[in-house]
């Protein structure tokens, strides 16, 4: 198996990928007569295709043990997706260029307690993969007709350390 091992998540290292959504390095402003500090427009949210709308979901997701195999990644063809984690738990985030015969070969990011990501449309990434603990998220991404997924299989799996 070919050895992807994991890189601190940053944003100039996942700008190719997608935005981080994070507080630190944020501009905010004052609202709510300055009890409340806004961190504004930390991402992109992507909607296309035919009656795009946006969608906001909770997941619950049951924790990864590392090493990993990673055999599959999947793009949004219509819509971006991010994740915003509700806990202080890390969480992995795969993440691969787009080449002639699908996805290249993958990136792995962990996160930092805080720090959620946005993946742009039509990018490669995989699955979400809470490490340490079961790790609520919110979840932005598009609804609406047709179909916005997408699967890669690697022909060689790769493992993640």
């Amino acid at each position: 198996m070919r050895e992807i091992l994991l890189q601190p998540l940053s944003r100039d290292s996942f700008r190719p990928f997608g935005d981080v959504i994070e507080l630190e390095g944020s501009s905010s402003f004052p609202i709510n007569h300055g009890m409340c500090e806004r961190y504004h427009d930390l991402a992109k949210v992507e909607t296309t295709g035919q009656n795009p709308r946006v969608l906001i979901s909770l997941l619950r997701g049951k924790p990864y043990q590392l090493p990993l195999k990673l055999d599959m990644v999947e793009r949004h063809p219509l819509g971006s997706q991010a994740f915003m984690p509700l806990s202080a738990s890390p969480f992995l985030v795969v993440v691969a260029h787009d080449e002639a015969a699908g996805a290249g070969n993958p990136v792995a990011f962990i996160t930092k307690p805080g720090q959620g990501v946005n993946i742009h449309r039509n990018i490669w990434h995989g699955i979400l993969t809470p490490l340490d603990a079961v790790s609520d998220f919110v979840v932005v991404d598009r609804g609406g007709d047709g179909i916005n997924l997408e699967e890669h299989f690697y022909r060689e799996p790769f493992i993640i350390r």
